[in-house]
């Protein structure tokens, strides 16, 4: 489904791969990161925190949109402004996984998953900009591993994108997609925006009167 012209969405997030993910769906957005501190939202269950850091998230970039003077040329359009944000984590051996901080940590993330697997748990928040009414959801999925060999895992940390995703965990990276024995899912999903979820969101949040 592509945009209509009467469709403004703002994307809330910094990720390349969202970024990605929602142009494949024929949308054109703005960009907006939140710049929250995720460490400070703590749940036991992944997908209550997913759901909690979509919400900080749009929570603070609504806040930057009353600060820079753009939530009142919204409220002033006859355009429908909505927002969508996303968070997150990686499940391994029951244990939530989120950004490693440091070289160790990120060579421990991935050698788990040699010869393993790992689960993603994201959720989607579609927040209705004008009228602050918020459509919520999250999709998982599975990735299995070959051996994952050690020059790959140092050549993952030294190059750094593993820092800036959940995890640790690339699929779609040349040195890995190789190495990615099934998916059981869909490759959005495990990239960090599901598409049908996006999508079925976006619609319901269309839909409200």
């Amino acid at each position: 489904m592509a945009a209509s012209s009467s469709l403004r969405l703002i994307l809330g997030s910094s990720s390349a791969s969202r970024r990605q993910i929602l142009a494949e769906m024929g949308y054109g957005f703005t960009l907006l990161s939140a710049d929250i501190d995720e460490k400070e939202i703590r749940k036991e269950k992944p997908e209550e925190l997913v759901v909690a850091l979509a919400h900080a998230k749009a929570d603070a970039i609504m806040e930057k949109l009353r600060d820079n003077g753009m939530m009142k040329e919204i409220l002033d359009s006859q355009e429908t402004t909505l927002l969508i944000t996303a968070d997150q984590v990686v499940v391994h051996d029951g244990v939530i996984r989120e950004k490693p901080s440091t070289p160790e940590e990120a060579r421990k993330f991935i050698k788990g998953y040699s010869e393993s697997h790992a689960a993603t748990i994201g959720s989607v928040l579609v927040t209705n900009v004008k009228s602050g009414a918020r459509k919520e959801g999250w999709d998982k999925a599975e990735v299995y591993f070959h051996k994952i060999p050690d020059e790959v895992v140092e050549s993952l940390i030294e190059e750094g994108d593993v820092f800036y995703v959940a995890g640790g965990l690339l699929v779609e990276h040349p040195l890995t997609s190789p190495l990615v024995e099934a998916i059981v899912g869909t490759i959005d999903s495990v990239m960090g925006l599901p598409k049908s979820l996006t999508e079925k969101l976006i619609k319901e949040s269309l839909e409200e009167p």
